[in-house]
């Protein structure tokens, strides 16, 4: 039989998943404690247990494991990447699996409460700002690390975001990954190219 301790860990980690699916799926609003405890299964006590601060403390533990999710990720595709586009392409399939897994449904969380935060807890839009600069922080250093020059790797590290969330918007309003793979197919050769850039 498992430890209290370890059953508490899960009861928690299952609450803080399902708020995570409930902002990529259907927005902050939706994202309510009665909808994450039907998601996730957890007793109604856990709520004041595991997050005193209700709402807002969970929410800003789903967006915090998201953007831990994706930055870990980044970083593991920047150690084994090979170009430039071999990173923007890792990073694009990431997003694509779960939208096609989830019938074009599931966006990113970090811009359902971007777009959508309650106006009372700018706390989150800040942890949503740190997340995203640290993503971009992990994207300028694989492309630096592919050769790409540091007079240009914040740029087109900000544009990899900037186009990747945008798609992520489109394929979900449109159904389909038509707009992410077309964004991964013309921003390939621009990222290859600033990688052979020499000029100075």
């Amino acid at each position: 039989m498992p430890k209290t301790q370890d059953r508490v860990g899960s009861t928690r980690d299952r609450m803080v998943d399902s708020a995570a699916v409930l902002l990529r799926e259907y927005g902050t609003a939706a994202t309510t404690i009665d909808a994450v405890l039907a998601h996730s299964s957890a007793p109604r006590g856990s709520v004041y247990h595991h997050f005193p601060g209700g709402r807002r403390e969970l929410l800003a533990a789903a967006v915090t494991r998201a953007g831990d999710s994706v930055s870990t990720l980044l970083h593991d595709y920047a150690d084994t990447a090979d170009s430039p586009s071999a990173l923007l392409r890792r990073f694009a399939s990431l997003w694509r699996s779960r939208l096609v897994a989830t019938d074009h449904r599931a966006g990113c969380p970090l811009v359902a409460v971007a777009v959508d935060h309650p106006a009372d807890e700018p706390e989150l839009l800040d942890l949503v700002r740190s997340i995203t600069d640290r993503w971009t922080a992990e994207l300028r250093a694989g492309l630096l690390a592919q050769g790409v020059p540091d007079t240009r790797a914040s740029a087109l590290a900000a544009l990899v975001l900037a186009s990747i969330e945008g798609a992520i918007v489109l394929c979900r309003v449109e159904g389909s990954a038509a707009p992410l793979d077309a964004v991964v197919a013309e921003l390939q050769p621009l990222l290859d190219g600033a990688a052979r850039d020499t000029s100075p």
